[in-house]
């Protein structure tokens, strides 16, 4: 049996493995004629530690922050309303073959269908499973890395050789959103020499498009037809976010899926005998974002947990203004970034700019979920623009975040801290479990 190469000396209230004695090395019992004789080994007691800790480096490389919750546990097929019969088959196909590919990546899978199918979903999913399983995964969408590939070009020659030589050697490669990107001939160029790279040399490869495969560029659609190497997989399912068809409508249809959500539904939660400081800062957060919908003026910023409750205050002032005659914008940021990206293919019937000037020069703008998007370069730039007209202009804004405000662009939190303008209100509840109709508290919208 194996015997340990030391040993180490603890105090009794500390656990110290019985074979190596905490040192995580040991001396395998073999017979001095095996060639592993005298080598030191690593402990089983180690090897989850070095098996969570190659994973952790995996994942801190991989991009894949944003998307930690897509997962194929947490893909939905049979909770989507109104589907056909032919679009839920469509959406399991795409399941399956995403499981398999998961399972054994080899060749290359290419999830084609409109935007908000759940392609992106499929394609982490498979990411996160292949870093689990110790393998080397990075994950980009097409616009973000042509926008690195731009930005690091010239700023630092070594440093984009060496990571265009990861990108192409990786040994998965997932590519996101392929065809919505606005690139230059040079950038074009390098995005197809990563993909030839990895069509010659046979390496792993996932990809997804909202467009037709004969609206890309020649080349890299002829690698993608190959049937050899690549399985395609058609969603026929809609975005299941809405059933708008322009991209534009996005603006107008948010604030109409929460309709129902006002003031005088809103609960302060009463029942569940919360602290009272956690009470006072639910009835804070309250009044201040009803004295807002009474006079929309400067920022207002809501933090907290996720069911806190920002959403349905957020919203409760945009239906409130929108009843009063007015026009709100309430938009969640990732699905803004998102929809932004969409106008870029050729098939949008939204015009950026249109969509753009929309939003950073709305009378109020309501941006739910700042944070959760996926930080790039190109989406902190699009951000900060929004923010700094806004600023300049002084335009009511408001703002809901789960996260903290030191995870946001410097340049974004340096406006968010002018009190002139911002005020900041911390929910510090817990996530809200629904209780039933006679047990929720009701609030006059004055």
């Amino acid at each position: 049996m194996p015997t340990s190469s030391n040993t180490k000396s603890t105090s009794p209230e500390e656990t110290v493995c019985p074979i190596c004695g905490g040192v995580g090395w040991l001396h395998e019992d073999l017979p001095i004629t095996d060639p592993n004789f005298g080598k030191l080994v690593r402990c089983v007691c180690k090897q989850q530690e070095a098996i969570q800790s190659a994973q952790k480096r995996l994942y801190q490389t991989s991009n894949l922050e944003a998307f930690h919750t897509m997962t194929f546990e947490s893909f939905s097929v049979q909770g989507r309303l109104g589907l056909g019969d032919e679009q839920i088959r469509s959406l399991q196909y795409a399941l399956s073959q995403s499981q398999q590919f998961g399972a054994s990546p080899k060749g290359w899978l290419i999830l084609m269908g409109t935007y908000g199918c759940g392609k992106t979903h499929l394609a982490a999913a498979i990411a996160n499973t292949c870093i689990e399983y110790g393998m080397g995964t990075i994950f980009l969408t097409v616009p973000d890395l042509l926008d690195w590939l731009r930005s690091s070009y010239g700023a630092s020659d070594t440093t984009f050789e060496l990571r265009f030589e990861e990108i192409r050697n990786i040994d998965l490669l997932v590519l996101d959103d392929l065809g919505t990107q606005n690139s230059t001939a040079w950038a074009a160029e390098k995005l197809y020499q990563i993909i030839d790279y990895r069509y010659t040399h046979k390496l792993p490869l996932v990809v997804t498009t909202n467009l037709h495969l004969e609206d890309l560029d020649d080349r890299i659609r002829s690698r993608l037809q190959d049937p050899d190497l690549a399985t395609r997989v058609k969603i026929s399912a809609p975005d299941y976010r809405s059933p708008v068809k322009d991209s534009k409508d996005l603006l107008v249809y948010s604030l109409q899926l929460l309709s129902d959500r006002t003031f005088g539904n809103f609960s302060m939660r009463e029942p569940e005998h919360l602290p009272a400081e956690t009470q006072m800062s639910l009835e804070k957060a309250f009044r201040a974002a009803q004295e807002f919908a009474e006079r929309p003026r400067g920022w207002l910023m809501m933090l907290g947990g996720y069911g806190t409750g920002k959403t349905h205050l957020a919203a409760a002032i945009g239906n409130y203004r929108k009843g009063m005659g007015d026009d709100p914008i309430f938009v969640v940021v990732p699905d803004l970034l998102d929809h932004l990206r969409a106008t870029f293919s050729p098939t949008s019937n939204a015009s950026y700019d249109d969509m753009f000037n929309r939003v950073r020069s709305a009378p109020l703008l309501i941006l739910d979920d700042l944070g959760t998007q996926s930080a790039t370069p190109w989406a902190r730039e699009k951000l900060y623009q929004i923010f700094n007209e806004r600023y300049n202009a002084k335009l009511p804004t408001v703002v809901t975040t789960s996260g903290s405000l030191e995870e946001l662009d410097a340049r974004i939190r340096s406006r968010m801290m002018d009190n002139r303008l911002c005020s900041m209100f911390a929910i510090i509840a817990p996530g809200y479990r629904a209780t039933t109709k006679s047990e929720r508290p009701r609030r006059s919208s004055k």
